[in-house]
């Protein structure tokens, strides 16, 4: 069995890209995984990459919940700043540039939505304002209560114990000098401020309706169904706009109906496939 999916999709695949007026990026935890992020699916996942949390029995679902910047911040900032030390030193994976120089190459417009906290679009040098994080991004902070609307940058330098994972420092809200938190949607989410998230949702939708007819290719890569957020944005954008087509790179989920294609393959992989078509 060809694995990249049946015997021409990536042909096809490569034949969108190259015709491409503009582009639409979607992307799950799966485009992390080429980077060395850890995969999250499932409980087994998320315990082999977290042994601590393994051993106390919580799972990832439990780990991000605002409650323990509650109760125990020092516990609430193990895991998000663990989480923030390792998105500073992990290194995008060669696709990114993949897709860059795509762009690059025909000038195109291009827009990306991601489910990811981690900013490495950012870190491979895609736009700021070409972004839509649906999550919001552990790059930025908030006050835990919130005392106001206020989100600012997280320059904060928080030391982890890799045995207990407690932080050895708790940042603070300038503001009131309560407990601060990463301006991330968490599971049970109560005071999560989406300010920022949707003034993105409207720079996306500006950027739609700007592309008119133009044919836009959807690059989704790494979006499974337990939270189906991306998979169902790309989906969205597939059947509304006529001149759009999705390409989905998913090496569990790959099922599209046509016209669209899937590709059962990982992120790198995939595109490192389809740029092979393009010289």
């Amino acid at each position: 069995m060809n694995r990249i999916g049946e015997p021409g999709l990536i042909e096809q695949a490569a034949e969108l890209v190259g015709a491409a007026d503009c582009f639409v990026i979607t992307a799950g935890a799966g485009m992390g995984v080429d980077s060395g992020l850890p995969d999250f699916r499932g409980n087994q996942g998320f315990w082999q990459a977290y042994p601590p949390y393994a051993r106390l029995g919580l799972s990832f679902v439990e780990c991000a919940n605002p409650e323990h910047f509650q109760r125990d911040p020092s516990f609430g900032w193990g895991f998000y700043g663990h989480r923030t030390n390792l998105y500073r030193d992990t290194v995008p994976h060669a696709g990114f540039g993949i897709i860059k120089s795509w762009i690059e190459k025909k000038a195109a417009p291009y827009f990306v939505v991601t489910s990811n906290v981690d900013g490495q679009f950012q870190k491979a040098g895609f736009a700021d304002d070409r972004m839509l994080e649906v999550h919001g991004s552990i790059h930025w902070l908030q006050c835990l209560s919130p005392c106001s609307d206020t989100i600012w940058p997280n320059h904060e330098q928080i030391p982890v114990d890799l045995v207990t994972m407690l932080a050895g420092h708790i940042p603070r809200c300038p503001r009131c000098n309560g407990v601060s938190r990463p301006n991330i949607l968490m599971f049970g989410d109560w005071s999560w401020l989406p300010e920022r998230t949707h003034q993105q949702e409207q720079r996306l939708q500006q950027f739609l309706d700007e592309q008119g007819d133009k044919k836009i290719v959807v690059i989704e890569m790494g979006a499974g169904t337990a939270i189906p957020t991306i998979r169902a944005t790309s989906e969205r954008l597939g059947w509304r706009h006529a001149a759009a087509t999705v390409i989905r790179i998913n090496i569990r989920e790959p099922e599209i109906a046509a016209p669209h294609i899937g590709l059962a393959c990982g992120a790198l992989e995939g595109l490192q496939r389809l740029d092979a078509l393009q010289r």
